[in-house]
């Protein structure tokens, strides 16, 4: 007889796997593993993750856990492994895999993920059944989340549904021993979606009279004829020209009503993009990443692209293929393509074909599309490196929805919703201990983004089953996620939260760092264009002290007038009369620096209305901005006078033009800011003091490189001036978090990084969470959950006035 040791020891586990292990061939690993440990049982999917059974010897159940942990599939992520005794008999046969279970879903919905190196072999490969097949894809790579429509991640959930498996694919997709095991949009030439190429004009069109292989190869010699080709992507649209043609990328910004934005390219391989862009190791590893983003370079100054690519601009957006279809339409490519939404200027992208022609037939007669609908809009992501540190700048495809873990402390958070802010838009769900944030979608005043954030919404609350106690907004009444949150509260009776928008900034910026919740304050610089502080200020460049629950003001840039209101944030011309007017009086400024381009440009605007407007407080509100300051340099310096035509122009110009060797050089000084303290014993940091000298280069013929410089020098020493006389002659911490859209400058934010940590200070900033507006759900969520956790909002009804 068995004594009791043994029976334990031969006991069966019940194994709970969350996090992103649906969709990523979880399955098939255990299955692999469990056999080569001997074990008995199976696995399954179900709404909480994977479930595992497995009967066997305690050693080997503890090799099998460990060996998961370490052999997971590349685009599994394990936030949490729960085990338990099985008291029943293990089951007969082998180790199985069984079918999904639904029920609560507590597991992530998985990213799209760029094409493997084993698909991409067989695409190349003649011998292959997948020769040219554009849609190839198995466990490891291909669509996720633009397909899927429901949970748990089957095919009948995704938009694959449509399309019955061929002999061949089933056979690949029932086998666990093949790499495409219940690859969900597993397909081939005789089974799945087809592409084709049509005329947006309705005419016909024959493929054969441009290829003698398929629709994808015809498209390919449209583009190196310069023609511009719609392509129909992973999350949507794009349209494509030969970057090198200025012909076809001149006519293209023409019709696309896009004047001066950069355009984002695709080139074939490393070896075509480093003819146009310096790429680093980090750099390099993240262009060929699964998520693929698009990766802001530094250009060459002997490459060959079309002037408008991205004028003005020293960097360049590039990406690498990264589906099947784009290996194929670049394969003989040997130059970059420009590779740009599928929208007119502002819109978002579009997802379908009838949309596609309705929206973009004045812009190409040409459409290269497949009967793959995309269910979910993702955007390219954006990403830059920022030292050795990731930078998202826009979190769209390869990225989202990939939930978050929060750091210790937030797990007793209850579900919440947080609606973001006006631009850049996104919103985050807080479920679980987890922080799910939504993709990139854009500027909320456009209805077409308005309506595809309602919908996404509704597809997040399905796909994660998620149901919110309370609903977190941010505090500016004008913004349109915030009158959303209104009506829901009081349509479902829930709490409403409102978090301060550079609260919500640094919140953001502590979780992804992950600080626990009852980690002490830290200090803080939050630097953006505008943001609705204490008393109905209007903050963008702010010294904080900051926890999670609560923020203390102490101290920011010199409030200025906005002539003209919104009106200032289009036109930088508005933002240097101001600072002209302000330091030194409009007819003084006007007398002595008469000679300079800027001046004889304000000449000719209207001067006193605008100085009436500003001395009597009437549609100029003071605000602290930092995004404005950079407007007002960038207009000073003839770099761009009267107005933008894309969000952040002025300053990107600014700081596209700084002499590196300036930064460089200890010996060159930077302008002065005004380092004083206000009369509510605030400190203020003075931008008057920087005027003098800087348009007196400008009168002495001081190259702008220069100018622009030393002003990126001098503000960022400034900052550091500020913080270090906010944290008083004995510091309260050595943390500084710094957040918001202008640390996106990576000028400014090397060398604020660089004179915080000369004064010992330890440094956090953004990396998976963007700087800008499109990280501010997530962290009005963690505000939120922190101070209900904390008690500040009972969630059980009723509602919870605004804090």
């Amino acid at each position: 007889m068995n004594s009791p040791a043994d029976r334990v020891a031969t006991l069966g586990e019940e194994v709970r796997v969350r996090g992103l292990v649906q969709g990523v061939g979880f399955r098939p690993a255990v299955w692999r593993i469990a056999r080569d440990c001997g074990l008995s049982g199976d696995v399954c999917n179900d709404g909480e993750g994977v479930l595992i059974r497995i009967w066997g010897p305690a050693t080997e159940r503890d090799r099998f856990l460990t060996r998961l942990r370490d052999e997971h599939p590349p685009l599994a992520r394990i936030d949490e492994v729960v085990r338990g005794y099985l008291r029943e008999d293990p089951p007969e046969g082998p180790f199985g895999i069984s079918t999904s279970r639904s029920g609560h879903v507590h597991t992530g919905a998985v990213p799209d993920a760029a094409t493997c190196p084993a698909c991409l072999g067989e695409i190349f490969d003649p011998f292959n059944r997948r020769y040219r097949y554009p849609f190839t894809n198995c466990t490891h790579c291909g669509p996720r989340f633009s397909i899927l429509e429901d949970i748990p991640y089957d095919r009948a959930h995704t938009s694959m549904g449509v399309f019955p498996f061929c002999r061949d694919c089933r056979a690949e997709y029932e086998n666990p021993e093949d790499r495409r095991f219940h690859a969900q949009p597993v397909a081939c030439h005789a089974c799945g979606p087809k592409a084709r190429l049509v005329r947006l004009d309705g005419h016909a069109v024959s493929a054969d009279r441009y290829t003698q292989l398929d629709a994808v190869d015809a498209a390919t010699n449209l583009l190196k004829s310069g023609e511009i080709v719609l392509i129909k992507g992973l999350g949507g649209f794009h349209l494509a020209c030969d970057a090198t043609n200025d012909r076809a990328v001149s006519a293209l910004r023409l019709r696309k009503h896009r004047p001066h934005k950069p355009l984002a390219l695709m080139a074939r391989d490393l070896d075509v993009l480093r003819r146009y862009a310096h790429v680093s190791r980090a750099e390099e590893k993240l262009l060929q990443s699964h998520q693929a983003p698009i990766v802001l370079l530094n250009r060459l100054d002997n490459d060959s692209l079309a002037p408008g690519i991205a004028p003005g601009m020293r960097r360049l957006g590039f990406m690498l293929p990264y589906t099947p279809l784009h290996h194929l339409l670049m394969r003989r490519m040997e130059r970059p393509i420009v590779l740009t939404s599928g929208n007119l200027s502002d819109a978002p992208q579009v997802i379908d074909d009838t949309a596609a022609v309705r929206a973009l037939r004045g812009v190409t007669d040409w459409m290269l599309t497949h009967d793959r609908a995309i269910i979910n809009r993702v955007d390219d992501s954006v990403v830059q490196m920022a030292g050795d540190d990731t930078m998202i700048l826009r979190r769209g495809r390869g990225y989202a929805p990939e939930s978050l873990p929060l750091p210790e402390g937030f797990g007793a958070s209850p579900d919440l919703l947080a609606l973001g802010g006006e631009l850049k838009n996104t919103f985050c769900l807080i479920k679980d201990g987890q922080a799910i944030l939504s993709q990139h979608m854009g500027d909320l005043e456009q209805a077409a983004v308005w309506d595809d954030t309602v919908r996404n919404l509704a597809l997040y609350a399905r796909l994660f089953q998620h149901v919110p106690k309370a609903v977190v907004v941010d505090r500016h009444p004008e913004y349109l996620s915030r009158k959303w949150g209104v009506e829901m509260a009081e349509e479902g009776d829930l709490p409403l939260i409102s978090v301060q928008h550079h609260h919500a900034h640094i919140a953001a910026v502590m979780a992804e760092h992950g600080l626990p919740l009852e980690h002490p304050p830290v200090i803080a610089l939050a630097l953006d264009g505008m943001g609705l502080g204490d008393g109905g200020a209007l903050w963008g460049c702010e010294c904080l002290q900051v926890s999670y629950r609560e923020i203390r003001h102490l101290g920011g840039l010199r409030p200025s007038a906005l002539p003209g209101g919104s009106l200032a944030m289009r036109e930088p011309w508005r933002n240097a009369f101001v600072q002209l007017a302000d330091t030194f009086g409009w007819s003084v400024a006007r007398q002595r620096f008469a000679d300079l381009a800027i001046v004889e440009y304000l000449a000719e605007k209207p001067v006193a209305q605008l100085l009436h407007m500003r001395d009597r407080n009437v549609g100029a509100p003071l605000c602290s901005s930092a995004g404005r300051l950079f407007d007002a340099v960038s207009a000073a310096c003839g770099l761009c006078m009267d107005r933008v035509s894309h969000e952040g122009q002025a300053a990107m110009l600014l700081e596209d033009c700084v002499d590196p060797s300036i930064m460089g050089n200890a010996a060159e000084p930077g302008y002065p800011f005004g380092i004083v303290e206000s009369e509510k014993s605030f400190i203020q940091m003075d931008p008057r003091t920087l005027w003098q000298p800087l348009l007196g280069d400008l009168q002495g013929g001081v190259p702008v490189a220069t100018i622009a410089a030393r002003f990126h020098k001098g503000f960022a020493a400034g900052l550091a001036q500020l913080l270090r006389g906010a944290l008083g002659a004995t510091p309260w911490t050595s943390t500084v978090a710094l957040s918001g859209g202008v640390f996106q400058n990576l000028t400014l934010l090397r060398a604020t990084r660089e004179a915080l940590e000369s004064q010992g200070l330890e440094v956090l900033v953004p990396h998976l969470i963007p700087a800008n507006d499109g990280g501010l759900a997530f962290g009005q969520a963690v505000v939120a959950a922190a101070q209900i956790v904390a008690g500040q909002h009972p969630i059980a009804g009723g509602h919870e006035p605004c804090v």
